[in-house]
């Protein structure tokens, strides 16, 4: 029998595109046309400033700004999860950062408040 892999559409996995986009070429509006208005997310940075809650659109542009300037990075997911509501994606981040090639496995999490992101988490590093 051959093995074969069946794309299936999930919104997960559209919210985790305009993500990629966002952090990849810097085009935000996809992924903010996605979030409520009372969208918060974490990010696994321990800078001061960056390592409690963040709250907002304008922070979310804020850090992508922030991670393009330092980070130049291609975002693979490798699989996907969800439910009503979670969506759960674990992906590699190859580039650069500082000029100096990266490569990482990382998650991210998205809690869903009706058909909108109402928070994410990007996770630790899976492996370094």
């Amino acid at each position: 029998m051959e093995n074969s892999v069946v794309s299936v559409p999930s919104r997960t996995g559209e919210v985790f595109d305009a993500f990629r986009k966002a952090f990849e070429t810097g085009h935000i509006v996809d992924f903010l046309n996605k979030v409520t208005e009372e969208f918060h997310f974490f990010v696994p940075l321990p800078l001061e400033g960056w390592n409690l809650e963040q709250k907002g659109k304008e922070r979310f542009e804020e850090l992508i700004r922030f991670e393009r300037s330092v980070l130049q990075v291609k975002l693979t997911p490798v699989f996907l999860l969800e439910n009503e509501d979670n969506g759960m994606v674990v992906f590699r981040a190859e580039g650069s950062l500082y000029g100096r090639p990266y490569h990482n496995e990382l998650a991210v999490l998205f809690e869903y408040e009706a058909e909108r992101i109402a928070s994410s988490a990007d996770d630790k590093p899976i492996a370094q």
